[in-house]
């Protein structure tokens, strides 16, 4: 299983009975397992932090409940997730957070292990697939029993790589009454008066139950190099150094310190081996032991194999006194004499992708494009070059707002106020941007925002949300208007394109950004992978092509160049229309396939 399926199987066996998510790599897979079983009810929620609120009343109401996120979704549901730990639990309640490092999909590669620092929860992180199964019962285990939520965070190569688990098939049944305590439950500021000592005072018991989780383990080899690690770097510190003596933690807030300490009393010196932030560097400092970990183990980037042992090589010899430790070195094993070849290959949208169209003309309307986190991020490349910033989920609204009163204010740049354009896809706006929807209208703004709706969530599989009309399991369910949602809001003016239109996409966008009110297009048409029936296609006539290039402005794949004329690869080729739109020389045709 990959660890993402481990925690579902995990879950399911331990008597979740609530989960739900937003859908963001790398935790997407946990609810989409998840809804795989019949007795569970799973959803998508608009965004994070509504997961988490779900999951909360429905712990609460006595069913065990698990929220899945990635990290910088638990940076939007942050404010819940500080106060729950206040309130407690009535069933168990496990939040599953899946970091980034190296940032494969992410516009950022915070470390979330201090989310559970600050919370003051208990913090587990597994090494490996198995690991990730069992520890979601351990978990639930722990949250019943000391009456706080638990933090189980994984990372990108445990939540994605596949090990063999051995798998409960037996489900637990866990269904508690519901009781009234409002003291308990309602945070005014008396009553979390009252429940911080507690929350305080339960890191004591929770450090005394860490000295003994099953999943923390001393493997003491080597009398000469001690490494203290967890989650997947410790198989990147085991195999870096086969024979080094390695504390192994699994529950890593509140840290275990009497068995820290029994392992330090081996060595003179530990060797901190961990991605992304010196969290256990500083918490075996702040213990007074001698440790060697950020100074020689990079903070950025993801970690391997290579990198652990090439970082602490050095160190280690000098530490031990013996070349390369005394140890193999397994990390020196590379490709030696061969030569990698392979083309580079960026970053692109999908032939017929629907919001090439719509940044293409953009482009030619000289607009200042705010963007969001989704595919059309990747319009900010060449040729296409059609982003000019961009944050987090929802942000594009709220910075187009900004952008146009800066604009509007300045003596430099007044001219650009009227050229502003928040960009976010259907999901996204769902996720974030309505509320800075209402304050744009609220605050009498001139900006346009464009919602790029494809009917799904793409970048991260092709999720549903509450625009497509289709639950996680399957469900028909009422869909959301996104027109009558804008009217609602009050925007001035609501207009829909179909962005291979090219000529109507240009023309209502000058409209609207010309216009002197809050506007929203909607740009719709389906992800392009979404229908996967024989299409049109288009072919170059090479006696017509001059060769101008013009096509090739928009950076579609499926359209190169092959000596003096472009050429389009009829099996990638979606049909979309638009190089055909561009042509001047007629050099375009459409081809029906069987027809």
């Amino acid at each position: 299983m990959s660890g993402n399926e481990a925690v579902a199987s995990g879950a399911y066996a331990a008597g979740v009975r609530v989960a739900a998510a937003y859908p963001g790599t790398p935790s997407t897979e946990i609810l989409e397992e998840l809804a795989k079983y019949g007795d569970i009810y799973c959803e998508w929620s608009p965004n994070e932090k509504v997961a988490l609120e779900v999951a909360i009343g429905s712990c609460l109401g006595g069913a065990r409940s698990l929220a899945a996120m990635k990290h910088v979704g638990l940076n939007v549901a942050a404010d819940p997730w500080m106060t729950l730990p206040l309130i407690g639990v009535n069933a168990g309640f496990v939040l599953v957070v899946a970091d980034d490092p190296g940032m494969h999909s992410s516009q950022n590669e915070q470390d979330s292990r201090y989310y559970a620092r600050m919370a003051k929860v208990p913090l587990l992180e597994p090494a490996d697939s198995q690991e990730a199964h069992d520890m979601v019962a351990d978990a639930f285990a722990l949250s019943e029993r000391y009456d706080t939520p638990v933090m189980l965070r994984l990372e990108t190569r445990i939540s994605h790589s596949r090990t063999v688990v051995e798998h409960r098939e037996e489900r637990m049944k866990i269904d508690l009454p519901y009781e009234r305590d409002a003291v308990k439950r309602v945070m005014i500021p008396g009553h979390a008066r009252l429940r911080h000592p507690i929350v305080i005072e339960r890191l004591a018991d929770l450090e005394r139950e860490a000295e003994s989780f099953r999943f923390n383990r001393m493997e003491l080899k080597s009398s000469r190099v001690g490494i203290v690690t967890s989650g997947v770097c410790y198989q990147y510190a085991r195999e870096a150094f086969p024979e080094a003596s390695i504390l192994k933690l699994g529950f890593i807030y509140p840290m275990p310190e009497k068995l820290i300490r029994e392992f330090a009393s081996h060595f003179h010196r530990l060797f901190i081996v961990e991605g992304l932030e010196p969290y256990l560097e500083e918490g075996l400092k702040a213990l007074g032991l001698d440790v060697v970990g950020k100074s020689r183990i990079p903070r950025e980037g993801e970690l391997n194999p290579t990198v652990v042992g090439e970082s602490l090589s050095e160190l280690i010899e000098m530490d031990t006194g013996v070349q390369g430790g005394g140890w193999s070195r397994p990390w020196h094993e590379t490709e030696a004499g061969m030569e990698w070849q392979l083309p580079g290959r960026p970053p692109v949208m999908c032939p017929g992708c629907p919001h090439r169209g719509l940044f293409y003309a953009l482009g030619r309307c000289k607009a200042i494009p705010a963007s969001d986190i989704g595919c059309y991020t990747l319009s900010v490349l060449p040729p296409l070059e059609g982003i000019d910033c961009q944050v987090c989920m929802g942000a594009s609204v709220g910075m187009a707002l900004g952008l146009e009163r800066a604009f509007a204010s300045s003596g430099v740049n007044r001219a650009k106020a009227g050229s502003v354009v928040g960009v976010l896809g259907d999901s996204t706006f769902i996720h974030g941007g309505i509320t800075g929807l209402i304050d744009m209208v609220y605050n009498r703004t001139l900006s346009t925002i464009i919602i790029l709706d494809n009917r799904t969530t793409a970048m991260t599989g092709f999720q549903d949300h509450p625009g497509t009309g289709r639950t996680i399991m399957g469900e028909e369910t009422r869909a959301l208007d996104l027109e009558e949602l804008a009217k609602a809001i009050g925007v001035d003016s609501v207009r829909v394109i179909d962005p291979w239109d090219l000529t109507e996409t240009e023309k209502v966008i000058r409209e609207e950004v010309g216009a002197p009110h809050t506007s929203v297009i909607i740009s719709r048409r389906p992800c392009v992978l979404l229908e996967r029936a024989a299409r049109d296609y288009y072919e170059v006539d090479a006696d017509l092509c001059n060769a101008c290039g013009r096509c090739l402005r928009l950076g579609c794949p499926a359209i190169v160049m092959r000596g003096e004329s472009a050429f389009v690869d009829s099996e990638l080729c979606a049909g979309c229309s638009i190089c055909f739109q561009l042509c001047r020389q007629e050099a375009l045709r459409k081809v029906t396939p069987d027809g």
